[in-house]
């Protein structure tokens, strides 16, 4: 085999790869799941509207969604220490990470730790703004991840 055969399906195969690689990791394992009626904080069961989100069984991070919610409803709700809203696929546009952390961190927005522990070391945390726009994710919980 001469070396430019060898160079050529080389760079082939790694393309093939890295676009397979692509949609592994943006499209394939995330499932959208929208027009959900309630959501469990705390197990209490919040009613919601205009749900959009996206999860998937290959990760528990993997968890976004975007909604309308009644501010008042979570009153009784634990605030959640140190929150961190992870990126979303840029395909999801309703979650913007970026957006949210700046509002968190100017106050605008309060965050809730909505289960503690939802699975082994990871919190499900939703963040709700005065107009009653809201938002949840999962994160590490940081119990865990000092460790």
């Amino acid at each position: 085999m001469s070396g430019k055969v060898f160079s050529v399906s080389l760079i082939v195969f790694c393309l093939i790869f890295g676009i397979v690689l692509f949609y592994f990791q943006l499209f394939a394992y995330y499932v959208r799941v929208d027009n959900l009626s309630y959501i469990k904080v705390n197990d209490e069961l919040i009613p919601v509207q205009n749900y959009q989100g996206i999860d998937s069984v290959s990760s528990a991070l993997k968890l976004r969604g975007c909604f309308t919610v009644d501010p008042n409803l979570f009153e009784k709700e634990p605030i959640a220490a140190m929150p961190t809203p992870l990126a979303a696929p840029f395909w999801f546009g309703c979650f913007d990470h970026e957006f949210l952390h700046d509002q968190i961190e100017k106050g605008n927005s309060k965050v809730y730790l909505a289960k503690e522990n939802e699975y082994d070391g990871i919190d499900r945390l939703v963040a709700v703004f005065k107009n009653g726009t809201a938002f949840q994710w999962r994160q590490l919980n940081p119990k865990f991840a000092d460790k």
